[in-house]
């Protein structure tokens, strides 16, 4: 039964960015071209919710707090290549099930590519573990 009320918050979810129109490759494209700027708005509701429903559910002790991480190097490469992805691909993870969801086949292809670059993740990370070092954001320009 728990398992029910999590598929219908996921459809929920789904048709949501589906009306939001975060779905549309259109769309996607216009955001990243600063042509088309209401998907910014969708995202910054977007993080003002999880906020709002994060300090809440803390605040009720529903969740352990988040414990901050250090920036390194595999933060900035993740975020480079997440970023990468989601322009060429025109989608990110929710919006690819929610592409799959409307029937959008092409979206299949990006979710097997999703799947393909965690597992490639995990298997680096493994081999890798011991010798990533936090660094700092000034190391790469960042201010």
């Amino acid at each position: 039964m728990k398992n029910l009320v999590f598929v219908g918050f996921g459809a929920a979810f789904g048709f949501l960015l589906s009306r939001a129109r975060a779905t549309d490759f259109d769309a996607i494209l216009g955001m990243f071209r600063l042509t088309d700027l209401h998907l910014f708005g969708v995202i910054g509701v977007a993080i003002a919710t999880a906020a709002v429903g994060l300090y809440l559910a803390q605040r009720a002790g529903l969740v352990a707090p988040i414990a901050k991480k250090p920036m390194s190097r595999s933060v900035f490469t993740g975020g480079l290549v997440f970023g990468a992805g989601w322009a060429l691909a025109g989608t990110c993870p929710g919006t690819a099930l929610a592409q799959i969801g409307e029937g959008k086949l092409y979206a299949l292809a990006t979710a097997l590519g999703i799947l393909a670059g965690t597992w490639t993740w995990r298997r680096l990370s493994m081999r890798t573990a011991t010798s990533r070092a936090p660094v700092s954001v000034v190391e790469y320009g960042v201010r």
